[in-house]
């Protein structure tokens, strides 16, 4: 059973909350608009992070009749959603530097809301690594999503806060919203991937290369055995893999023979891409009826 996994969005929860308000400090001492946008980036984390926890109770619910194959994919919407909520930040971040693109402003204060703006990124540095360990370790595309954002805000923040310091140094105040619509564009393009990457989930993309090369490993062993395949098919639902294919054993095996390699060969897969579930149906290698269905499209 997949542990749970809500503590982990407490944690981004809790961070997004405690980042925001540092920011938005950041912000009120310094008049920056740079760090505004970097703030309201943290919006868009608290806003993930609350989206996150309750998908992930979604996804924690075990498979009932109506959903047999569990509820995992509600860590998609999650990370559709936080796209969505990045591409709402960047508007507001745009919005927010262009008009000081053509007026802008001393800023104040410098290294008192710098010194508030790293201790924020420091704490968002922290959380981005847990998730993202969580994240592989439990093939949680909401886990990695998340700290992959939380990793694109600590390095947003750094270009804020580098630009802020060479404006308090050269006082060339345009630079400031130069680097917040950089910031804004540097979001859009998170927001891209992850909803991307969300969207080939929903649509049953095959399971990634090195996952498909793992298989192969595993059949190549029984096809050297005479055991043959076709109609290999995959797809993955967030942490779950799913594998269904057709096996080919001599017609004269006998029913329990054939039980027995499959429930081997289900093991094997399972052993290198678990969590998985894995069908298959066995055919006589020796029937030409057992070549007819060796497409995708199949009836």
């Amino acid at each position: 059973m997949r542990p749970d996994l809500t503590r982990y969005a407490c944690l981004s929860l809790a961070a997004a909350v405690f980042t925001l308000l540092l920011k938005l400090l950041a912000w009120k001492l310094t008049g920056s608009v740079g760090l505004l946008s970097d703030a309201l980036e943290s919006l868009v984390n608290l806003g993930g992070a609350l989206m996150m926890l309750s998908m992930l109770r979604i996804a924690a619910m075990p498979p009932d009749a109506g959903h047999a194959y569990g509820h995992s994919k509600a860590e998609y919407f999650s990370s559709i959603v936080e796209g969505l909520l990045i591409v709402v930040a960047a508007g507001s971040i745009l919005w927010a530097a262009l008009p000081r693109l053509f007026d802008p402003q001393p800023l104040e204060r410098a290294g008192l809301g710098l010194a508030v703006s790293v201790a924020a990124s420091a704490v968002n540095l922290a959380v981005a690594q847990v998730l993202l360990r969580a994240g592989r370790q439990h093939r949680s595309i909401a886990l990695t999503a998340d700290g992959h954002h939380l990793m694109t805000d600590v390095w947003t923040s750094g270009g804020v806060v580098l630009g802020v310091l060479l404006v308090s140094l050269t006082g060339w105040n345009r630079l400031d919203p130069l680097l917040a619509i950089a910031v804004a564009l540097n979001v859009l393009w998170t927001g891209r991937a992850l909803m991307r990457d969300s969207v080939a989930g929903l649509m049953d993309a095959a399971l990634p290369p090195e996952d498909l090369a793992q298989l192969e490993a595993v059949l190549d062993g029984f096809r050297a055995q005479g055991i043959g395949f076709h109609a290999v098919r995959t797809r993955r639902s967030a942490s779950r893999r799913f594998i269904s294919m057709h096996v080919l054993v001599p017609g004269d095996w006998s029913v329990r023979r054939g039980h027995a390699l499959v429930e081997d060969l289900e093991q094997r897969i399972a052993a290198c891409l678990a969590p998985v579930t894995v069908l298959t149906h066995l055919e006589p290698i020796e029937d030409a009826v057992s070549y007819g269905d060796e497409g995708l499209d199949r009836p």
